[in-house]
């Protein structure tokens, strides 16, 4: 079997050729015995088997680093957005609406105090004047010039708008749209400029025990932070869309945005009347109090989830003024994906029908 092997360049099926042999070419199966001692000297020059696998190589550069950069661009894509704007000082014209967008610091991502630094400079106070009374509530902002959302029953019958931002500047707004079947509304400061938008982000993905931050000002306590957990889904919340009735509401106890609303057979704060609408909303245990109306909920990524829209208040059972007011963990926001969808039709005036 040896003399067999070096006499024609083979072994057995399953081994492999020495590296020292003859190229296939130069010594095929069966040829004629080479006279020379084995092995041959080796000669350094590549063999067929090594030139194939050197050009597949070199078409395979290009691939991968295309794939190389792939992957990074998948690691480093939630963080991109506010690196960027973390690095240039410039803001985006519109709120963004991608899910994996991360507007919290790296340092602190996960952590309330990292949405509250990233977002609160979004969220703004609504001061608005009625006929014979006042609303107050909040609102966030959308673009760098200054279109805020917030809930039609803050603004509803206002005669005039004032807006404060985080860093105390105070503005006139004018209402552009409005849908009271949603309870939204879309307001536009004016000569305003450089103002850092909100990242919209996605209502669908929320789960229930999922940890959020409420960013609002109740009682005119601007910029206050809470946080909590989404305490169910899809609930069925039942609001007032007649507006003698909103303003009655938004009269009683000083103006404080304190919003009736119905909830599993039973009324809160207030009566409802006898115009209503229901919409689907997300439940909280984050506090919310009078006021909070049109401020933000927001994921621990710093993404918008929803709008808050309601909340229960102790003093609605009694005479009391709404100052004693205080949450008992059980809020209720607008989806922002429901806002999202409603948004042409407000920057297009909206509809009250």
């Amino acid at each position: 079997m040896t003399e067999s092997f070096r006499r024609d360049g083979e072994y057995p099926q399953g081994q492999q050729q020495s590296p020292y042999s003859e190229s296939p070419q130069q010594n095929p199966p069966h040829s004629t015995p080479v006279d020379s001692a084995w092995p041959p000297p080796p000669a350094y020059e590549p063999t067929p088997q090594q030139e194939p696998r050197a050009r597949k190589k070199r078409l395979r550069g290009p691939v991968g680093l295309l794939a190389a950069v792939a992957v990074a661009a998948a690691a480093i894509g939630g963080g991109t957005a506010y690196a960027f704007q973390e690095l240039t000082g410039s803001s985006t014209t519109t709120a963004s609406s991608s899910t994996s967008t991360n507007v919290v610091p790296s340092s602190k991502k996960g952590t309330v105090a990292g949405v509250a630094e990233a977002v609160s400079p979004s969220i703004v106070e609504i001061n608005a004047t009625l006929s014979n009374g006042s609303s107050t509530g909040s609102g966030v902002i959308i673009t760098d010039d200054g279109e805020i959302l917030t809930n039609n029953h803050v603004i509803s019958g206002a005669t005039s708008v004032k807006v404060r931002t985080s860093d105390g500047k105070t503005y006139t707004a004018e209402v552009v749209g409005t849908d009271a079947k949603k309870d939204l509304a879309l307001i536009k400061l004016k000569n305003a400029s450089g103002l850092k938008p909100a990242t919209l982000g996605d209502s669908d993905n929320v789960g229930v025990g999922d940890e959020v931050v409420a960013i609002g000002s109740p009682e005119g306590l601007t910029g206050t932070v809470t946080s909590g957990i989404v305490s169910a889904l899809n609930r069925d919340v039942t609001v007032s869309t007649d507006e003698g009735q909103q303003e009655q509401q938004q009269q009683q106890g000083g103006g404080s945005g304190q919003w009736p609303f119905e909830f599993g057979g039973q009324e809160f704060n207030g009566d409802t009347g006898s115009s209503t609408t229901t919409y689907k909303a997300i439940q909280t245990d984050a506090s919310l109090n009078p006021g909070n109306s049109g401020g933000a909920l927001i994921d621990m990524n710093g993404n918008i989830v929803g709008i808050n829209s309601a909340m229960y208040s102790a003093s609605s059972q009694s005479s009391s003024s709404s100052s004693s007011a205080g949450s008992v963990g059980l809020g209720f926001a607008i989806p922002v994906n429901t806002v999202k969808a409603d948004l042409d039709s407000l920057r297009a005036g909206g509809s009250d029908s």
